[in-house]
């Protein structure tokens, strides 16, 4: 998903700079190898000069971390934008393909910056592009409070997934009880125990589960289709009841209302379910 960002909500800019064009004025190194003044990736390069001043004016790996997101989103849709024969200015495909290769530059240098960084989420992040040694600093962080976030949580179970399915699904519903009021629930999270329910023919769980997720996905269009499919599966392999869909359908009820109040707890839906 895509990072917006509004530039003149950025504290620290806003009495400074009130536009883009002003920013990259006064500090041409953040902007000069973008594909300036094309309509191509508008959105996704405006976040990443504000990014990158951002970055400069606080150089922690926090900072970096987010400008290498926000660059490899820019390099995805610069990889599109190359092959479009722009239908005047032919110099702006041009230009969009020397952005794209200072894009692989970035993304090369930021790696650099962080290999060595002692942030979680970046130690994660390099285990996720294949660096053995980040997956060992990870793992030896399980019971630190420094893992206490709900992704975090999510990529530890993902390690476990195949090697103790119980303890896979205590974690993730530890992860659940690290949001508070109405943060964004990681729907992967929702969907990994509804799955781990319904392998271990735990049907009670795996629907109540199904029908969280169905909640956090109802207003994405694109997925309703797939939703009702999977809601329907459920519904009709295992025979539920009308009774037992509504109680458990008051369960899944009680648990997003847990959620949106950052008070969720595992022990109280294990009582409900039993």
């Amino acid at each position: 998903m895509a990072i917006i960002l509004v530039p003149f909500l950025l504290s620290g800019c806003f009495d400074r700079y009130r536009t883009t064009e002003s920013l990259c004025n006064d500090n041409l190194s953040l902007c000069q190898a973008l594909n300036l003044n094309d309509g191509q990736c508008r959105i996704q390069r405006t976040n990443l000069i504000w990014q990158r001043y951002t970055t400069l004016q606080d150089p922690i790996d926090k900072q970096k971390f987010k400008e290498l997101k926000l660059t490899k989103e820019y390099q995805f849709c610069l990889e599109y934008a190359a092959i479009i024969e722009p239908t005047e200015l032919k110099q702006r495909k041009t230009k969009r393909i020397q952005a794209l290769y200072h894009s692989y530059e970035s993304i090369e240098r930021l790696n650099q910056e962080l290999r060595l960084s002692q942030d979680p989420h970046i130690i994660y992040y390099r285990w996720s592009q294949g660096d053995h040694i980040a997956k060992q600093q990870f793992l030896a962080l399980e019971g630190n409070k420094k893992l206490e976030h709900p992704d975090l949580q999510l990529a530890l179970a993902g390690y476990y997934i195949r090697k103790n399915k119980t303890k896979t699904l205590h974690i993730l519903h530890h992860s659940l009880s690290l949001y508070k009021t109405n943060d964004d629930i990681n729907i992967n999270i929702l969907h990994s125990l509804a799955t781990l329910y319904y392998q271990q023919k735990n049907i009670g769980s795996a629907y109540v589960w199904v029908e969280v997720a169905a909640n956090y996905q109802q207003k994405k269009k694109q997925q309703k289709k797939k939703q009702q499919t999977t809601r329907s599966t459920i519904k009709n392999k295992f025979n539920l009841t009308d009774n037992e869909r509504q109680r458990l359908d008051i369960i899944a009820f009680q648990i997003i209302a847990a959620l949106k109040s950052g008070q969720y707890k595992r022990t109280e839906i294990i009582a409900q379910l039993q």
